[in-house]
C-alpha cells in the first residue's frame, strides 16, 4: 500500500449534500446514520427525514430547526394551526399522500405548503401544475405533519354534503337480481319515488347513520307509526318518526336505490347500494326487504370496507389468542372456523384474516352470501340459488382452479360441510363461518349436521368463537366500588382479587352514546388437539369437549370478558349482557 492509498482511507469521503449535510454538520445526526436513513428511504420510497425519525436517531423539532436555517424558510408549529379543507380540496389526496406534504391556507394566487423536506421540489412542482398557483413552503415538524394530513383525509372523506343539493351524494347502485326498478305498480308512481323531500330524507338518514358509526338501518311500518332505528354499538335507537302516510314512499326510494323490484312487495328481496362520499371513500349497504303486516320493512347493513383493514391488534384478542389465530393462518392446510350470531363480527375476523394472506402469490377464492366487503387480490364469488350458483358448487368450481386458500361464507348444509372439510384434507387452507354458542359446540353440531367425526377431527384445526362488547368511553367511565365477595361471583381470580382490581362502569356525555363508544372483541379461541380429536371420534358431547379445553388453557367467553373488564376495556354490566355467567 503506497502513500495515496493510506491518504485515502484516512481521509473521510462524503456523498452527502444539501439538508443531509448541514444535519450533519450541525451535529443533529452522524454521517453513518444520515446514510443509513438514506438508504432505507430509498428503498422504501419514502423521505429520509420519515427515516430518521422512525429510527429515534433524531428529533423532528431539531430537523425542522436545521431546515428552516438552511433554507431560509419560515417555520411553523402545526398545532397552533385549525385544518383549512378548502386549501386541502385544492391539491389531490394521491399528491398528498405521495409526498406527504400539507395545504396549509392560501391568500390571493399563494398556496402555502407544509413540508418537512424543503428540498422536495418535485412536490412543489406538481402541486404548483395541479392548481396553477404559486406554492410556497414553510417547514413543519414531520411528526405533526402526519398526524395532520390524517387527520385532514379522514374529515375531507367524512364531512357531510349539503342535502339540499340532490346530486351531493353520488348513489351508485350495483345490479343485482329481482328486478330492475322501472316496473312501478299500486299505490306508487315514479313521481313519489323521485319525490325532492324523500329523496333528501333518504340520504340525510344513510349520511347520519355514517356518520355516527352506526351497523344497521331499520325502517320500519306500524299501523299508527313509522319509524327509523340505528344500531349503534350492539343497541338500536330511535332517530326519526316520518308520517306513517310515507311509508310506501321510502320503501320504494330505498328499494330503487338498491335496484329491487318495487312492484313486488309480497316477498323479501335482497339488493346492494352503493354510496360513494368522496374520491377515495365509498360505503356499501346491504339491503333486506320483508313484508309485514303494515307495509315492508327494509334493512340496511352498512359495509365500511375500512374495517377489514383496522389490523388484527385492533380487534381485541388477547395476545396468545392472536398468536394462536396467525399460527394457523400460516398453516399450508386446514380448516378455521369462526363461530357466533349474526353481527358478532365473524366477517371481520375472516377478512382480517385473508387481509394478512392476500399475497401475490397465494390464490385466494371466496364463496359468500353476499360478499360483503371488497377485497382487491381475492377472487370473490356471489351466491345465487336462484340460477343453481350454490356455496356447494362454488367451492367444486373453486377446487377446480388450483386454489391456495379458500373462504366459504357458511357453512349451511352437509353438502357444503363435507366439500370444505375434503378442500382442508388435500393441502388447502378453508376459512368459514358457523352459527353456535361457543367453540365446543361448533365440533358437535358439524357431527348433527352428518359429518363423519373423524373427517372432522382430521380436518378442523382452529375455531373461534366471538362476541362484541361495547366498549366504555375514555373520558367520561368512572370508577365503581365492588366488594370482594360480588367479584368472586362474577368469576375472576383470586390472585385479581387480592391485587386490587379497578372495575369502571358508564357514565355518558357529549362524545359518546350512553357511556360507551366503539365495541371490542371477546373470544374463545380453540385449537383442535389430539386429545379433542380424539373426543370427537369416541363419541364424545360439548361438555367433555369443554372440559379438556380447559385442561388446555382456553379461555372460555366469558373468562376473555372479565378480562376486558379488569382491563378497564369495558363494564361488568356490559359482559353480563353478552356472555353467560
Amino acid at each position: 500500500m503506497n502513500d495515496n492509498d493510506s491518504l485515502a482511507l484516512s481521509t473521510p469521503r462524503s456523498s452527502l449534500g444539501g439538508l443531509p449535510q448541514r444535519l450533519v454538520q450541525d451535529g443533529v445526526v452522524n454521517e453513518s446514520g444520515m446514510h443509513a436513513a438514506l438508504h432505507a428511504a430509498a428503498e422504501k420510497k419514502t423521505s429520509f427525514v420519515t427515516q430518521l425519525i422512525a429510527g429515534g436517531a433524531v428529533k423532528s423539532r431539531d430537523i425542522a430547526i436545521t431546515a428552516a436555517a438552511e433554507y431560509g424558510v419560515p417555520l411553523f408549529d402545526l398545532d397552533a394551526l385549525s385544518i383549512d379543507l378548502e386549501a386541502v380540496r385544492m391539491v389531490s389526496d394521491k399528491l398528498l399522500a405521495k409526498h406527504r406534504v400539507l395545504p396549509l391556507f392560501k391568500r390571493g394566487k399563494r398556496l402555502f405548503l407544509g413540508v418537512a423536506d424543503p428540498t422536495n421540489l418535485h412536490a412543489i412542482d406538481e402541486i404548483k401544475f395541479q392548481t396553477s398557483l404559486a406554492v410556497e413552503a414553510i417547514v413543519v415538524e414531520d411528526d405533526k405533519l402526519q398526524r395532520k394530513l390524517d387527520k385532514a383525509i379522514e374529515q375531507f372523506d367524512t364531512q357531510m354534503p349539503s342535502l339540499g343539493d340532490d346530486e351531493a351524494v353520488d348513489l351508485e347502485s350495483l345490479e343485482v337480481s329481482g328486478g330492475d326498478g322501472d316496473e312501478l305498480g299500486g299505490e306508487v308512481t315514479r313521481d313519489d319515488v323521485e319525490d325532492a323531500p324523500i329523496v333528501r330524507f333518504v340520504n340525510k338518514v344513510l349520511l347520519d347513520a355514517i356518520r355516527r358509526g352506526a351497523s344497521d338501518v331499520h325502517f320500519e311500518p306500524y299501523e299508527k307509526m313509522f319509524r327509523v332505528r340505528l344500531r349503534m354499538d350492539g343497541v338500536l335507537k330511535e332517530v326519526a318518526q316520518p308520517p306513517v302516510q310515507l311509508t310506501g314512499k321510502i320503501a320504494a326510494r330505498l328499494k330503487v336505490m338498491a335496484r329491487l323490484d318495487i312492484a313486488e312487495r309480497r316477498v323479501p328481496q335482497d339488493g346492494r347500494i352503493k354510496m360513494r362520499l368522496s374520491k377515495t371513500r365509498a360505503i356499501d349497504f346491504r339491503v333486506s326487504s320483508c313484508p309485514t303486516l303494515y307495509g315492508e320493512k327494509i334493512v340496511l347493513r352498512i359495509l365500511d370496507p375500512s374495517q377489514a383493514m383496522l389490523g388484527i391488534e385492533a380487534l381485541g384478542y388477547e395476545p396468545f389468542q392472536k398468536d394462536l389465530y396467525l399460527k394457523h393462518l400460516a398453516k399450508p392446510q386446514g380448516m378455521i372456523l369462526v363461530t357466533g350470531p349474526t353481527g358478532s363480527g365473524k366477517t371481520v375476523s375472516l377478512y382480517t384474516g385473508l387481509n394478512i394472506l392476500n399475497r401475490e402469490d397465494l390464490n385466494i377464492s371466496t364463496a359468500e352470501d353476499p360478499a360483503e366487503i371488497n377485497l382487491p387480490g381475492v377472487n370473490q364469488v356471489n351466491v345465487n340459488n336462484k340460477v343453481g350458483l350454490t356455496f356447494a358448487s362454488a367451492l367444486r368450481a373453486f377446487l377446480r382452479q388450483d386454489p391456495d386458500i379458500v373462504m366459504v361464507g357458511e357453512v349451511r348444509d352437509l353438502e357444503t360441510a363435507e366439500i370444505a372439510i375434503k378442500a382442508a384434507q388435500t393441502g388447502h387452507l378453508v376459512l368459514s363461518t358457523l352459527h353456535t354458542n361457543d367453540a365446543p359446540q361448533t365440533l358437535t353440531r358439524l357431527v348433527d349436521m352428518g359429518v363423519k367425526p373423524y373427517a372432522i377431527a382430521t380436518s378442523v384445526s382452529l375455531i373461534i368463537a366471538q362476541r362484541l362488547a361495547r366498549r366504555l368511553c375514555s373520558q367520561c367511565k368512572v370508577l365503581l366500588e365492588v366488594p370482594a365477595e360480588a367479584l368472586r361471583k362474577e368469576g375472576f381470580q383470586e390472585s385479581d382479587i387480592a391485587t386490587g382490581i379497578k372495575i369502571y362502569g358508564p357514565k355518558g356525555c357529549g362524545s359518546c352514546t350512553d357511556g360507551y363508544k366503539g365495541r371490542v372483541g371477546l373470544y374463545q379461541v380453540m385449537e383442535v388437539s389430539e386429545e379433542i380429536g380424539r373426543i370427537i371420534m369416541t363419541g364424545g358431547n360439548a361438555l367433555d369437549i369443554t372440559k379438556q379445553s380447559t385442561k388446555e388453557g382456553v379461555w372460555d367467553l366469558r373468562r376473555s370478558g372479565l378480562e376486558k373488564v379488569r382491563t378497564g376495556m369495558t363494564s361488568l354490566e356490559e359482559i353480563n349482557s353478552v356472555t353467560i355467567e
